[in-house]
């Protein structure tokens, strides 16, 4: 949902294949392509011998017989979750029945805030999922040969987690960066304050590639990463330029922000244009009666 960035869209790996990345990562796309999961999901097997499976993916059976004939032969030591959405948490509980492994990474789903009046409910949150242990900043796993560093990233969900790699100058960056398209930051689960927040804090490290969680890798990230701010900067102005012509209401912004969008992908747009007012909201440069909602009326303070 862009028009000024440029995104690799040529990402092509069969469901269930396991594929080599590099000495530590291997790579398993879920069967669960979808406009807001590009060709499925990426779940990774990291190591060799006694590995990590990093975000096992939705709870499709198939998946998870190919997460384990992946492993054939080798011990799975942890089971890393990044964050409780459906297509990427549910499938650690079938691993973890059939491995013993502890499931570690994001702990319980949650908003970045409460929801209000007007909220549209979260279906994509996996409220079952319980971790055996929850990383922090900073904390880690490790196995022969690599380690997983936690990385707070909340934005896209407010539990959200990257990994670091350190042996390989890798991060798996999950749904907070990917090549294919821009992150869904969707209130009240997503929060666009946290999301730059995270950005910025990216692009102070010194990894030399990320593995998301859909699509392929990105090989320039700092570069991209400050692509990707700068596309949010530019979105925000669009926001205050409707505001300042005229525009009061989300549903009047939306065809005019995102011209040509396919009429399926307006709900997507009309929250993340929600995620900008809430931010603008906290900060005093557009005001609103009552809490920022998808219904609200706005106008420049």
């Amino acid at each position: 949902m862009s028009d000024d960035l440029t995104f690799d869209r040529d990402f092509s790996a069969p469901a269930g294949e396991c594929i080599a990345l590099s000495p530590l990562v291997r790579r398993v796309v879920a069967p669960n392509p979808g406009p807001f999961t590009f060709t499925g999901t990426c779940s990774y097997v990291v190591g060799r011998g006694r590995v990590a499976v990093i975000d096992p993916g939705p709870d499709d059976a198939g998946h998870v017989a190919a997460l384990l004939a992946a492993v054939r032969g080798e011990t799975v030591t942890h089971i890393v979750v990044s964050h409780t959405h459906r297509d990427h948490s549910p499938a650690a509980r079938a691993l973890k029945a059939a491995t013993g492994a502890p499931i570690v990474g994001c702990g319980a789903h949650r908003a970045a805030r409460a929801p209000s009046a007007g909220d549209r409910l979260e279906a994509s949150g996996d409220v079952d999922h319980a971790p055996d242990e929850a990383l922090r900043e900073g904390e880690a796993v490790a196995g022969a040969g690599w380690t997983l560093q936690a990385v707070e990233t909340p934005g896209h969900l407010a539990n959200h987690l990257c990994f670091a790699l350190p042996e390989e100058n890798a991060l798996f960056s999950a749904d907070h960066v990917m090549a294919w398209s821009t992150s869904v930051v969707a209130p009240p689960a997503g929060s666009m304050r946290d999301y730059m927040a995270s950005l910025e804090k990216l692009m102070r490290r010194g990894e030399r590639i990320y593995w998301p969680g859909h699509g392929g890798p990105v090989r320039q990230p700092q570069p991209y990463v400050a692509a990707l701010i700068a596309h949010r900067q530019r979105r925000e102005a669009a926001i205050l330029a409707r505001l300042a012509a005229g525009d009061r209401t989300i549903a009047a912004m939306v065809p005019e922000i995102y011209e040509g969008l396919a009429p399926a992908l307006h709900g997507a747009a009309a929250l993340s244009v929600l995620a900008h007012l809430e931010d603008l909201v906290a900060r005093g440069v557009v005001a609103t009666d009552g809490p920022p909602a998808l219904a609200s009326a706005y106008r420049l303070t």
